[in-house]
Parts: C-alpha cells; sequence; structure tokens
C-alpha cells in the first residue's frame, strides 16, 4: 500500500445510524453489498460561488475545503488500476474552481472515461472561467446542471438573487457549443430537486413540462431532466427542524419506501472519494462522514489504503436513516429516478 501523506484526513466518525438496515431486514430483503465499481465520483471540495438553501453538501464562498495536488494524482493513478471504472463523475462544491479540475479531466478523457460535471451553471460567468464551456465541450464532457425550476421566482428563492438569469445565460451558450441538441455528442442534463419537503413529481412528465417551457420561453435544449429527492442531511435538515417538520419528512420517505429501487442504488456500483482521500458509499455518507463499509467490517477508509477499487467488490454498504430519500417514491439517485 502507499504510504499516506500528511494531510487533514479527520477520525472515523461513530457507527452509522441502524434504521435502513433494519428496516431491510424486516421486509426480509438482505442487506447492501457493493458490485464492481463502475462509477469514480470524485468530490473536489466545497468550495462554490453559490450556498444554496438545499445544499447537501454545505457549501459556499467562504469553505476552505479544497483537494490537494496530492489527492488528485493518487486518485488519477487509482483510476488507471482499476478498469472497471467507466465514468468519472466530477463534483462539489462547484468542481469547476478547484485547481485540479481540469487536469482531472483532461487525464480522464486520455483514459477513454466517461466524464461527468456537476455544474451550477453560474460557475460559467465566474472571472477566469470564461473558456469553461469550450473546454468542457472539447473533452465531451457530460454536464449534469442544477435548475431546480424553469421560473426565475422559484430559482432565485432556492438558489439565490439573479441566479436563475445567470444560468439561463449559461443554457445559452452551452447550446451554441451544441450541447442538449438532438444527436449532439455533447449531454447536458438538468437537475430538479422540490423546493419543499416533498417528494419530487414524475421525471418523465416533469421533463417534459420543462422542455416545453424552457424552449418556448427562453430558446433553450437540453437532453434529460433528473429528479433528485432533497436528503435530510446538512442545510435541507436545518431548514426541516425550522420548519418543525422534520419527522413528517422522514415519515414521508419512509411511507413511500419502494423495494424496487434497491437494484438500481448508486452505492453498488459507485465509490465517493472526499476532498481529503478519504472512502465513502455515496456523496450523502461522505457529508455526513460515514466511513466506507459498516461497523465491524474490514474495509479501506483512504484511497492511500488500496492499490485500485476492485477489492471493494461484495463488501456491504454503510446505510443512514437518509437512505430512506434514495428509496421513496420513484427512487433517486445522482441520476434521477431510478424506476419508472
Amino acid at each position: 500500500m502507499a504510504v499516506q501523506p500528511s494531510l487533514p484526513i479527520l477520525p472515523a466518525v461513530p457507527p452509522t445510524d441502524p434504521a435502513f438496515h433494519i428496516f431491510l431486514d424486516g421486509q426480509g430483503l438482505a442487506p447492501l453489498r457493493r458490485r464492481p465499481t463502475s462509477t469514480l465520483q470524485i468530490n473536489v471540495g466545497k468550495l462554490c460561488n453559490q450556498a444554496c438553501h438545499h445544499c447537501h453538501v454545505d457549501a459556499g464562498p467562504k469553505r476552505t475545503e479544497v483537494m490537494s495536488s496530492s489527492v488528485a494524482d493518487r486518485v488519477l493513478l487509482l483510476l488507471r488500476a482499476t478498469p472497471s471504472i467507466q465514468t468519472v463523475d466530477i463534483t462539489g462544491g462547484a468542481p469547476e474552481l478547484n485547481p485540479n479540475f481540469r487536469r482531472l479531466v483532461v487525464q480522464s478523457y486520455r483514459l477513454d472515461k466517461h466524464l461527468i460535471d456537476r455544474c451550477n451553471l453560474t460557475v460559467l460567468s465566474e472571472p477566469g472561467l470564461e473558456d469553461l464551456p469550450e473546454f468542457l465541450a472539447e473533452h465531451e464532457v457530460e454536464i449534469t446542471a442544477s435548475l431546480p425550476c424553469y421560473t426565475p421566482a422559484n430559482v432565485d428563492r432556492q438558489r439565490g438573487r439573479g441566479v436563475f438569469e445567470k444560468s439561463i445565460t449559461a443554457l445559452h451558450r452551452l447550446n451554441a457549443l451544441g450541447y442538449g441538441r438532438a444527436g449532439s455528442r455533447l449531454q447536458l442534463n438538468l437537475v430538479y430537486n422540490p423546493l419543499g419537503p416533498s417528494l419530487p413529481p414524475p421525471q418523465a412528465a416533469l421533463e417534459a413540462d420543462y422542455k416545453r417551457q424552457l424552449r418556448e420561453h427562453f430558446n433553450i435544449e437540453f437532453h434529460r431532466l433528473f429528479t433528485i429527492t432533497n436528503m435530510p442531511i446538512k442545510r435541507f435538515a436545518d431548514d426541516l427542524r425550522r420548519l418543525g417538520k422534520t419527522q413528517e419528512y422522514q415519515h414521508l420517505l419512509v411511507e413511500h419506501f419502494n423495494p424496487a429501487t434497491l437494484d438500481q442504488l448508486m452505492c453498488r456500483d459507485l465509490v465517493s472519494v472526499g476532498y481529503d482521500g478519504r472512502l465513502f458509499d455515496c456523496d450523502f455518507n461522505q457529508m455526513l462522514e460515514i466511513p466506507l463499509g459498516v461497523p465491524g467490517a474490514e474495509a479501506p477508509r483512504t484511497i492511500w489504503d488500496v492499490d485500485d477499487f476492485s477489492g471493494l467488490r461484495d463488501q456491504p454498504i454503510a446505510t443512514a436513516a437518509h437512505c430512506f430519500g434514495c428509496t421513496a417514491g420513484s427512487g433517486s439517485s445522482c441520476g434521477g429516478a431510478l424506476s419508472r
């Protein structure tokens, strides 16, 4: 194993909340286990040009947690060593603000990996990033962009004043490069999440509505819409507490548990790497600092504990109460709804 450099690796947290695991057992369903890793999700940190109310990362302009070059180097080495990985999914914060972002893109592209950038759109107007759309297009990066509604008032209420207008400007720039156009290899997807403590509506119907509204009012095209359930963690959890709706929302998620979603959960095929090199079963677990695997089972904790990601296969997956968010209704993942 590689020698871990001196980095701000935080200590392991106490054992996970067993609520989801106990629920599965009570339903006669097997505990979740990992399949071969096909997606490497890299969270490069919490620095962002926005501070959205629903953000499960708790990201913002004042956050200082940023992936270092040494961590990025190790991640790229492990990517080369794990042939089963087909997709590199880069997220944040606003991942484009990280100084290692372009290097991660270029090196992954050279390895012929499918690339995804979790983009908030407004970052494309940040000083010094004027050429970013062209860079993403050159490397055929799939853009998955947050746009929680097609009306200015709702977007600005959730994401901040002026965000909708900047988002529309960014989408026009991307469309001009070929992103979102029918038949184009430049994939442009939008992400919807509810404005409050409710489940997303059916994805296909909402996608049709988005496409009609954005085309008619703004002459914007995109490929797919992903509906993502708000996870009861971080800022959204704080909002639930202020509204006195924490238990009500958790009950909503449990009440709508859908066993058909279990086989498609992203944690089965994805490994999440934190800005500091720690490993997690998903980005939500990462934000709650729930380490990879379950208490009592041997599992690597950082990228310096493994020589590749192939050894993660068949390992048990760490779960907690927020996992009901991924399995409620049509399900929820980084790729949208899990069942139709």
